[in-house]
């Protein structure tokens, strides 16, 4: 951003590999999202109804997480994720099968077409298994690794993407530590943490006497971060108002601290975070589309943990060898059992779940007393938020993630199990559930994308006119 990229070099000592694949596209020929289209040149792309996944369906038939493809050494591949409907390639259903180049892939009530193209392009796998502070010894985190050291020795603008708890800010610190901007200030500014009436003092600084309260110049992030990187975490909560002057300030390179007539240049890189899907933030006018395209010149995913379990043993020995460090012990093996369990799990909170879940197992259980002991864990605990009646009434809440994770996920939990109901006393009639719900038609309609309940059909219409 400061425009000196040409003077400044930096060299990373991460081998990698190089991977040639040929880009691709998907097409919806039947289902609810007909028409949609999009190219792909990645090694590995999601396909299902959840804000994770990378091609994203509306269809109530098709699962969370339906399928992906997937390229290896034999070519394009689509696997089924343990689906609900199951994946279907030539009229036959498949768990894992090779794609020729031009294929039908059907998934519940949606058909696409897979088409191979021409263009090539290089991905860079790291044959590390460790930058910075992070690890992953799959393919899915080695991918990451091979870009961050592409983007790490230039001043890009990154957009970092993933669930809370995948490590965002660490991709954030890697980025800043192989950069040549590394000896000046690493700043971070959480978007979500700070008030709205607040907001433009903690980013552009004001002068004394701006406001009630301003007993004297403070600086602001930006200014602060001059010379080095500004991380914006949770970008996604930035209010609509803030948003222009946010890209007026990336833009030209200087801020107007609040109540002050002085412009100050700007030498900063900005990365910045979210847990949300800014691309459906810009659609639903919650985000504007200029400064979408603005911060996210890169775009970089963190794959969830429960996408990349063959990390977790990785993990876990990097994490209880840091704890026995405290204490000065022995670090704790896990039994194999004990590991198939850890990988068995979803982990909602992914990485700082699995975390807080061994910190808390070897405290309790005293592991690192015993340093040749197993330590048997039986899996991460949940715990009811009502504590009578019928299992099915109960909401189960974690207390390893955030507040806010936790939060969200039991709203979704709560709206999948009430209109999931509601549906089947109603016979999968979604104006009846509505007025039963006394929400507006259109409003259930849109809930049940965001969550993944089968709509039924209604009266007088077939099964393919959902």
């Amino acid at each position: 951003m400061s425009g000196k990229e040409e003077t400044r070099t930096v060299h990373l000592d991460v081998p990698v590999e190089q991977i040639t694949l040929r880009r691709y596209t998907l097409k919806v020929l039947k289902g609810p999202d007909k028409g949609l289209e999009k190219s792909y040149e990645k090694r590995q792309v999601y396909i299902g109804t959840g804000p994770e996944c990378q091609f994203r369906l509306t269809d109530p038939t098709v699962s969370r997480s339906h399928a992906r493809i997937e390229f290896d050494e034999s070519g394009y591949r689509v696997r089924d994720e343990d689906s609900k409907n199951g994946v279907v390639v030539s009229d036959l259903k498949v768990m894992d099968a090779s794609l020729p180049a031009e294929a039908e892939i059907v998934l519940g009530e949606t058909r696409l077409l897979f088409g191979l193209g021409t263009e090539t392009v290089d991905i860079s796998i790291a044959k590390e298994s460790r930058f910075g502070k992070m690890f992953g010894k799959s393919v899915e985190m080695r991918e990451v690794f091979g870009i961050l050291k592409r983007v790490a020795p230039t001043d890009a603008t990154v957009l970092i993407e993933g669930e809370s708890g995948t490590g965002k800010e660490l991709v954030a610190e890697a980025l800043h530590q192989y950069s040549p901007r590394r000896p000046k200030p690493f700043v971070v500014f959480d978007c979500s943490a700070c008030p709205r009436d607040l907001l433009e003092s903690e980013l552009f600084g004001h002068v004394r006497g701006a406001f009630t309260g301003a007993v004297r110049d403070r600086m602001g992030a930006l200014e602060e971060a001059s010379g080095g990187t500004l991380f914006l975490d949770e970008v996604g909560e930035l209010p609509l108002e803030m948003q222009p002057k946010l890209l007026r300030a990336l833009e030209k390179l200087e801020i107007k601290p609040v109540g002050g007539n002085r412009r100050v240049r700007l030498d900063v890189r900005i990365l910045c975070a979210t847990n949300r899907n800014l691309a459906e933030e810009v659609a639903a006018g919650n985000f504007r589309k200029d400064l979408f395209y603005r911060i996210g010149v890169i775009h970089i995913q963190i794959p969830p943990l429960r996408k990349r379990p063959d990390d977790i043993p990785l993990l876990s020995g990097h994490f209880l060898a840091e704890l026995a460090g405290r204490s000065g012990s022995t670090p704790p093996r896990l039994a194999y059992e004990t590991v198939e369990k850890l990988k068995e799990y979803p982990w909602p909170g992914n990485v700082r779940e699995l975390r807080n879940f061994l910190e808390r197992s070897v405290i309790l259980a005293g592991a690192l007393q015993g340093a040749e002991r197993p330590l048997e864990l039986t899996g991460p605990k949940q715990f009811p938020i009502s504590g009578h009646g019928d299992p099915d009434e109960i909401l189960r809440v974690s207390f390893d993630e955030p507040f806010k994770d936790v939060k969200d996920g039991l709203i979704r939990e709560f709206e999948t199990r009430y209109f999931s109901r509601l549906l089947k006393k109603t016979e999968g009639n979604v104006s009846k559930a509505a007025r039963l719900a006394g929400i507006h038609r259109k409003s259930l309609e849109y809930l049940l994308k965001q969550i993944d309940v089968p709509r039924g059909k209604e009266p007088g219409k077939s099964e393919s006119g959902l």
